[in-house]
């Protein structure tokens, strides 16, 4: 149900902001909110919120009879296979995960205040800006939009902790206004998501350094939706290359050997797998999915396996090194191709479609898309059909999953067995970039 809001003064009738003041009001209509569609006036879908939270008589909800082990959120990520799957969080999970975060950082009602820089339908943001912060006596800061002049102006809020994934620390640093705020109030900054690199870490800690946050370190993390959010990360205070840290207190991780549930040895690289209590209940109406994840290991315990590669050292640090799932890495958003093929198929002109991500300075990865056109259309295959594709798909998916560059191509290589080899249009990308000096690194999976 779409649900609008009404401003008090009419310069703001299109601008859906009715509690600000009149002189904000104004301003939020000249800045955006004349850019926003008029509000129907017929559609029955349509409720104005202001109306229906103000003035209508809402009977007494009854007391709810809530159980920890109660599916409290369905989150959507893509599990083992890139598909998109509802993952089912008990509020045993979240509450769980609140408490392992906070304990991890030494957090307490005086100290527990997030900058959230994530958006909060996603794992991360939810799990740890939100539901941490305000679980544990603190508040959360949020960034309603990331952009960084706009997160360096929130500093002024004082939080102690910031969240983030690696791109969005690359534009801190890069922020004159974050580059002159006052950092004293930190206590410990994150980054997960994505691999952090170490130029980054490194430029950011000598800033907040500089601008008074004494000792403060960028330190890097591990999770997955599949565990509400994070789960493990570099303890304050230490640092080891390439290392995603330790497990958080109450979880526990083990490296198995790929497609089995045997425990292979420090060193070795295999399969993450993980046991306590943020491990999910399940994929929504999904059995079969749920059971090839999570699986009961000699040990009597439930075991999810993460379809993550990864290894442990001999004090028990882990260590990233690829996801076998075939994702891609956008901005430290998830974006599965299959998702973003299975929309540009919808278009009348497209006979065959394989997305990829290619390394990108600014991203990470950039979503590209290669199309092979239907014989009545191969004529079209330029600017202007691109431009077309990429429209089609932003009508149905969030802007980091929609590609930024299409190719045409006459036929989309297959493996022996007839799958779609994207790996080979992966490695002539790199290779095309490595021609015109324009690769940044391997692709991160």
């Amino acid at each position: 149900m779409a649900q609008y809001l009404r401003p008090r003064c009419k310069a703001g009738r299109r601008g859906k902001a009715p509690y600000l003041l009149w002189h904000l009001a104004k301003l939020y209509w000249l800045k955006a909110g004349r850019k926003n569609p008029p509000i129907p006036a017929d559609d029955p879908m349509i409720v104005n919120w202001k109306k229906w939270v103000l003035e209508t008589e809402h009977p007494q909800a009854p007391r709810a009879d809530v159980n920890a082990e109660d599916l409290a959120v369905i989150l959507y990520s893509g599990g083992t296979t890139g598909t998109p799957k509802g993952i089912m969080l008990s509020n045993y999970n979240f509450v769980s995960e609140g408490l392992m975060c906070a304990n991890w950082v030494g957090m307490n009602p005086e100290y527990a205040d997030i900058l959230a820089m994530l958006p909060i339908f996603h794992g991360f943001g939810l799990g740890v800006c939100v539901n941490t912060a305000l679980s544990n006596g603190g508040k959360c800061i949020m960034v309603p939009m990331f952009d960084a002049n706009l997160a360096a102006k929130m500093i002024k809020k004082k939080p102690n902790f910031i969240i983030g994934v690696p791109t969005l620390y690359d534009a801190l640093t890069k922020s004159e206004k974050f580059n002159k705020s006052d950092l004293s109030c930190l206590f410990a900054c994150f980054s997960g998501a994505d691999t952090l690199p170490r130029v980054v870490k490194e430029r950011f800690e000598s800033i907040v350094e500089r601008q008074g946050g004494k000792g403060v370190k960028l330190l890097e993390g591990y999770g997955l939706t599949e565990a509400v959010t994070a789960i493990m990360a570099m303890p304050i205070g230490e640092y080891r290359e390439g290392s995603i840290g330790l497990p958080f207190p109450s979880m526990l991780a083990k490296i198995v050997k790929k497609g089995t549930t045997e425990e292979i040895p420090v060193g070795e690289e295999g399969e993450l797998c993980l046991h306590g209590p943020a491990v999910m209940l399940g994929y929504l109406d999904q059995p079969e999915e749920t059971a090839e994840v999570l699986k009961t290991h000699s040990d009597g315990l439930v075991w999810l396996h993460t379809g993550d590669i990864a290894s442990m050292d001999l004090d028990g640090f882990f260590y990233f090194k690829l996801r076998e799932k075939r994702m891609i890495k956008s901005s430290g958003m998830n974006v599965y191709p299959a998702q973003v093929e299975g929309q540009i198929y919808k278009h009348e002109a497209v006979a065959d479609c394989c997305v990829i991500g290619i390394p990108d300075k600014e991203q990470v990865e950039r979503v590209k898309a290669f199309v092979v056109l239907k014989k009545e259309f191969a004529a079209d295959s330029g600017p202007d059909m691109a431009k077309k594709l990429i429209d089609h798909c932003r009508k149905d998916l969030i802007k980091w999953s929609c590609p930024r560059e299409i190719e045409f191509i006459n036929e989309i290589p297959k493996t022996k067995v007839g799958k779609i080899a994207y790996t080979e249009l992966q490695k002539r990308e790199i290779d095309r970039l490595r021609a015109e000096g324009k690769y940044t690194g391997e692709k991160n999976g």
